[in-house]
């Protein structure tokens, strides 16, 4: 982080003392650190302590121009390696979503060419109401990143999703931010399976299972920032796919094969998140199955083992991981599949745990690898497990 300027924009919540605790972690972590502030931020700490702390200028007004050589909103725009938006409230969200530029903030958004990182912090009715969901959803798919709010006591009484993330957890972000900004998996390929897949019965039934998708797309965002071609086969559409990421659609277990084979000669790694069926209708009804007296029976055959596929025929440069969702005997089956489907990494995770199941943000994983290492991490948000992930592709790939 030393010597990178990072540019905080703060609007008005209970939490921009968060925001000068923020500047000041920054600020001692080595990195240049400038403030712009929303006229309501103001109302609950004075610039000046931004500007103690970071010892530069604070920015609260678009027409008072410090330096009469250049225009200032652009200056900073320029300036900035990385801006964070903390606390972000539902309004600059809201401006940010529909490309409003009335204040310093928001002009300076408009302007940067920098990444933009939205922290918010708000009530948990509020972060849940459709129309801030759907800007954030906006800004997501504009290529702006989320530090997601942690659950707890919030200043109105409730006690729910909402709360800022807390200062050391973002700069923590930060510096692996800077750090993946190395590029280590430049010019590689990585091939990435996401989501649940669907085995059709009829033109109106299929047979699926609870996987999102999320686990799986977190590891593709995380492997293009690293620098790598990713693609990502997965049978879900309601995820926004990470800028640059190329996103090859399925539907069923043997689409999902037919499109990593034909991908698999060109990649460096292989990450299996997605939740394969493991059986699939004998037989698909071309008309809808008609509901008949008693019971009905349902003739399944198996699936193909995409996981062992690409273990067995892998070539020696390339890197397979796999996933293992267990209920029970986490380390045994873990182990055996990492045997079995000739796996360089296994990464399990007992789904009954609180956190860790499907659908979840949050993930509590083990990842065991094929040279006998064993690690196991506590509750990470999935953005954190996906760089646990990447770090060992990468390492990995460095071996071979």
């Amino acid at each position: 982080m030393d010597r990178k300027n990072i540019l905080l924009a703060v609007s008005g919540g209970i939490a921009v003392y968060k925001a000068v605790a923020l500047t000041s972690k920054l600020t001692q972590a080595g990195a240049n650190v400038k403030v712009m502030m929303t006229e309501h931020a103001t109302e609950f700490v004075p610039p000046l302590s931004f500007q103690v702390l970071s010892r530069n200028d604070v920015y609260t007004n678009t027409f008072d121009e410090k330096n009469s050589k250049v225009v200032a909103h652009i200056d900073l725009a320029d300036w900035a390696d990385l801006v964070i938006v903390a606390p972000a409230t539902a309004n600059i969200i809201a401006k940010m979503a529909n490309g409003q530029a009335d204040d310093m903030v928001t002009t300076t958004l408009l302007a940067t060419e920098a990444p933009v990182w939205v922290a918010p912090a708000m009530n948990v009715h509020m972060i849940n109401h459709p129309a801030v969901v759907r800007n954030i959803n906006q800004l997501y798919a504009d290529g702006v990143r989320f530090i997601e709010p942690e659950e707890g006591y919030l200043a109105c009484g409730y006690v729910g999703r909402g709360r800022l993330e807390e200062p050391e957890k973002i700069v923590q972000r930060v510096h692996e931010f800077f750090l993946e900004d190395e590029q280590a998996l430049l010019g590689k390929n990585v091939l990435i399976t996401a989501g649940a897949t669907r085995e059709k019965l009829d033109p109106v039934r299929y047979f699926t299972n609870h996987s999102t998708g999320k686990m799986g797309f977190a590891v593709a965002e995380v492997a293009k920032r690293a620098g790598a071609n990713v693609t990502l086969i997965t049978s879900t559409r309601e995820r926004l796919v990470p800028p640059g990421v190329n996103a090859v659609y399925v539907g069923s277990a043997e689409e999902m094969y037919a499109a990593v084979k034909e991908n698999q000669a060109k990649q460096d790694a292989f990450v299996m998140t997605a939740a394969v069926a493991d059986y699939t209708p004998q037989f698909v009804s071309e008309q809808k199955i008609k509901k008949q007296p008693g019971d009905f029976k349902i003739e399944m055959k198996r699936t193909k083992d995409i996981l062992a596929d690409i273990g067995e025929t892998k070539t020696a440069n390339q890197v397979v991981v796999g996933f293992a969702a267990e209920t029970e005997n986490i380390r045994e089956n873990a182990l055996k599949k990492l045997a079995s489907k000739k796996a360089d990494f296994i990464v399990a995770n007992d789904i009954t745990d609180a956190g860790a199941g499907f659908g979840t943000d949050t993930n509590i994983v083990t990842i065991y690898g094929a040279n006998g290492s064993e690690e196991s991490f506590p509750l990470l948000d999935k953005s954190e497990v996906a760089k646990e992930i990447v770090k060992r592709i990468t390492s990995r790939l460095e071996q071979k």
